[in-house]
């Protein structure tokens, strides 16, 4: 076991599975000179043949990245930022997304689109999205969001593994923290949540940077004798909802926090899919904790304000505690 910095843990993943397989090959924006980190070192250890850096035009490269997947390769493809996924998304939503199916399974697309995500750096709106709500809508692209540097590392190699396209978004806030990495080649199935926390009074599904912020609020909910069990779905899609009704039959109370902005969120799938299949166990409404229905703001302060934090999960879990059984939805905006 070591201590490591989720970028660390993401660069040491690729250096593992390109050192592993020869058919892995990188490629994106920058990817040289690595600006989070994550890709540092790499060209110098595997080449240019095997690590390039692309024009600046995310629709060549996620096309690029369909290609030479179904020519052989295993591809990574480095976006940067996941806001410039929408750029390049011809090529994962009409390509990737459905070639195996299109081609009857004769076309394999190991694919694994990378990039960073979230708010909290004051980065601006064009730099700050979540944009894995519009991902899972696809069907055919596995969505993985790590929270932790064990995570990401396993996450990761499963996915460079994947048959399937997949995209691994790296929650900006998170890149620099240090944990715990297990020794060896370790593998985090795709489709497996976790539970970062057991406890049986509210289940909490949080989703990426906000599991820390979750967590801390449960620590603060403890003080009080309120036990908050905290889920990480990990993979968005497909997701572990067998993990999720398991609590949330146990505790008969769900809240969601979730990054993304509230209409068509992951919070709110997993809202409709808890509602449908679980709701003879709800003792209180379901309440999801999530980003305005805004574009991100650049200035430091609005940006705080915008974002859900600490504060907003304790309120949320106070107000679900609170409340008797009624059937809906509510929603708690930061």
């Amino acid at each position: 076991m070591k201590k490591m910095r989720m970028i660390q843990a993401i660069n040491e993943a690729l250096t593992e599975e390109m050192a592993r397989d020869s058919r892995v090959i990188l490629f994106g924006e920058d990817v040289k000179i690595s600006l989070f980190g994550d890709t540092r070192g790499l060209a110098d250890r595997f080449g240019e043949n095997r690590v390039r850096n692309t024009p600046i035009s995310e629709t060549v490269m996620t096309g690029a990245a369909v290609g030479a997947a179904a020519a052989g390769y295993r591809v990574v493809c480095h976006m940067m930022f996941a806001n410039f996924l929408y750029t390049g998304f011809d090529a994962i939503a009409n390509q990737a997304a459905k070639l195996r199916y299109m081609t009857g399974g004769q076309i394999r697309l190991p694919i694994v689109y990378m990039a960073v995500m979230g708010a909290g750096r004051s980065a601006g709106a064009q730099h700050s999205d979540v944009p894995y709500p519009a991902l899972m809508n696809l069907g055919g692209i596995k969505v993985v969001v790590p929270s932790t540097p064990a995570d990401a590392k396993g996450l990761l190699k499963a996915s460079i593994r994947d048959d399937n396209p997949v995209v691994f978004l790296q929650p900006a806030r998170r890149g620099g923290e240090q944990g715990d990495v297990p020794d060896g080649d370790i593998i985090v199935p795709l489709g497996v949540a976790d539970i970062k926390r057991a406890g049986g009074d509210v289940t909490v599904v949080a989703i990426g940077a906000m599991v820390r912020t979750t967590l801390r609020a449960a620590d603060q909910l403890a003080k009080e004798g309120v036990e908050v069990e905290v889920i990480d779905p990990r993979t968005l899609f497909p997701m572990d909802t067998a993990t999720i009704l398991a609590s949330v039959r146990k505790t008969g109370r769900l809240v969601v926090v979730d990054e993304a902005r509230t209409t068509c969120s992951a919070a709110s799938e997993i809202a409709a899919t808890v509602a449908e299949q679980a709701f003879d166990c709800l003792e209180a409404p379901i309440l999801r904790v999530t980003v305005r229905d805004v574009a991100m703001p650049y200035s430091p302060p609005l940006e705080k304000l915008v974002i859900p934090d600490e504060q907003s999960v304790v309120d949320a879990v106070r107000k679900t505690l609170s409340t008797g059984r009624r059937s809906g939805t509510q929603r708690v905006t930061q």
